[in-house]
């Protein structure tokens, strides 16, 4: 009886290629799919910036007062802004400061969502979708070697690409200079811009 011959076959070069080929088109998909969700969360913090200066304004419009620094206790809060002018108290880290009443201000209003009795300054602030603490208040502060007044929105904990991307969006893409600049977290790079990896705390100036 005859044994039957075995032969080891390998891949030709054409099914090597057919396969390389598959596997690039399904990588490039993957990329451009976490481009694509980058791009989306990134115009979508812009989005939340731009929410919440709407909020703080459409109270004044509402009231003739600013969040938080509004002089009279409409829903008996316990506690009032001094009705100077500005939000004060930068971060909201003490319930009783104008920055932290002005997120119980917004919510009693029905302006924004949330629960207005909260007043743990540890839950009541907003989170982007970075995931860290959103904060407003105003004031004159130096921001790129500049004097500005005004309205300032900060982003805590943003990825470093995510700040980079915004800033381009809204401002001079540039990391220390401009009404959006970096104030804390992982440093600028010496040539001015932003670094390609880390957290940073970004304010925005309007």
């Amino acid at each position: 009886m005859k044994k039957l011959k075995t032969q080891n076959q390998g891949f030709t070069l054409v099914e090597l290629a057919i396969v390389l080929v598959i596997i690039g088109i399904i990588l490039g998909a993957v990329l451009k799919g976490q481009e694509l969700i980058f791009n989306s969360k990134v115009k979508r913090l812009q989005n939340q910036v731009k929410e919440m200066q709407a909020a703080f304004y459409t109270y004044y419009d509402k009231y003739g007062v600013y969040p938080g620094d509004d002089p009279k206790d409409r829903w008996g809060i316990g506690t009032t802004g001094n009705g100077n002018g500005r939000v004060g108290g930068g971060y909201c880290t003490a319930a009783n400061e104008e920055s932290c009443l002005l997120w119980r201000h917004l919510r009693y209003a029905n302006i924004i969502t949330g629960d207005p009795t909260d007043n743990n300054p540890s839950t009541l602030v907003p989170k982007h979708i970075f995931g860290g603490p959103l904060d407003m208040f105003s004031g004159t502060y130096t921001i790129g070697g500049q004097s500005r007044s005004g309205l300032w929105i900060t982003l805590r904990q943003v990825e470093a690409e995510a700040a980079a991307a915004l800033d381009r969006l809204v401002d001079d893409g540039k990391c220390a200079t401009g009404s959006m600049a970096r104030y804390g977290g992982t440093h600028c790079t010496q040539s001015g811009d932003y670094p390609s990896t880390g957290y940073l705390d970004v304010w925005i100036n309007f």
